[in-house]
């Protein structure tokens, strides 16, 4: 193994904790109707946890509205009460056929809370950025240890991984503050 591949296998690991930052924040109201609020519902389903997506379209016809509309139109009732057990502080109204999301606008104190949640979420995310450096730094230290390289290899290893480091945490401070100035924006 090589100091090339060791820095190889990290940029992926990175790049996956940076997607999973961009999907967490999705989920994270900003006073607009976005289809992605409604991601992580899961909807009792003849017994079985089944994701909302899966068995309903979801569309956002104007910026203060969702709706729902499931494929099955006998799970109105289940899919209607997951979104009140969600707590997202939505008030669904159902009319037999489709499922109406009101959003309401946020609060000053709501819009601080979201980014504070934006601020804790970021931190897991630099967290998991350092776990794989973290990693990537030990595996160039038994290769040294190992002699498979030398101790010049791994200094220029351990300076590159931390290069990439710093700029995945920049790219987790960037995402976060762009969705903090969305959600403050009234």
């Amino acid at each position: 193994m090589s100091v090339d591949i060791v820095i190889k296998e990290t940029k992926p690991s990175m790049e996956a904790v940076i997607e999973d930052f961009k999907r967490r924040l999705a989920n994270i109201r900003t006073g607009r109707a976005a289809v992605g609020l409604l991601d992580n519902i899961m909807v009792d389903y003849y017994g079985v946890p089944t994701p909302l997506s899966q068995m309903a379209s979801v569309n956002a016809p104007e910026a203060q509205m969702l709706t729902v509309q499931p494929w099955d139109s006998s799970q109105l009732g289940a899919i209607e009460k997951a979104i009140n057990s969600a707590n997202l502080g939505f008030n669904p109204s159902n009319d037999g056929k489709l499922i109406r999301l009101p959003i309401p606008p946020l609060t000053e104190e709501r819009r601080k809370q979201l980014a504070k949640q934006v601020q804790e979420i970021a931190e897991e995310h630099r967290i998991a950025i350092r776990a794989v450096r973290h990693t990537s730094n030990d595996m160039l230290k038994s290769m040294l240890k190992d002699k498979e390289i030398s101790e010049d290899d791994e200094r220029g290893g351990l300076e590159e991984v931390q290069k990439i480091t710093n700029s995945f945490t920049s790219k987790i401070d960037e995402l976060a503050k762009n969705k903090q100035h969305e959600i403050m924006s009234v």
